[in-house]
């Protein structure tokens, strides 16, 4: 495979990789959270996201 096709591919795929781990985390911590605790519980996803992909 041409080397100019591999990195977009790459880049695409990491994409991919960390937004369906952001959704997974946000399902996965809303599972049993009471309604008026969510906003502050996504807050908190977001944060870890955010860390994690280093914007933080």
């Amino acid at each position: 495979m041409d080397s100019v096709l591999v990195w977009p591919l790459a880049v695409v795929a990491s994409m991919t990789v960390v937004a369906v781990a952001a959704v997974l985390l946000a399902r996965f911590a809303l599972r049993g959270t009471a309604s008026e605790h969510r906003a502050a519980v996504l807050g908190a996803v977001a944060d870890v996201v955010r860390a994690v992909r280093g914007r933080r």
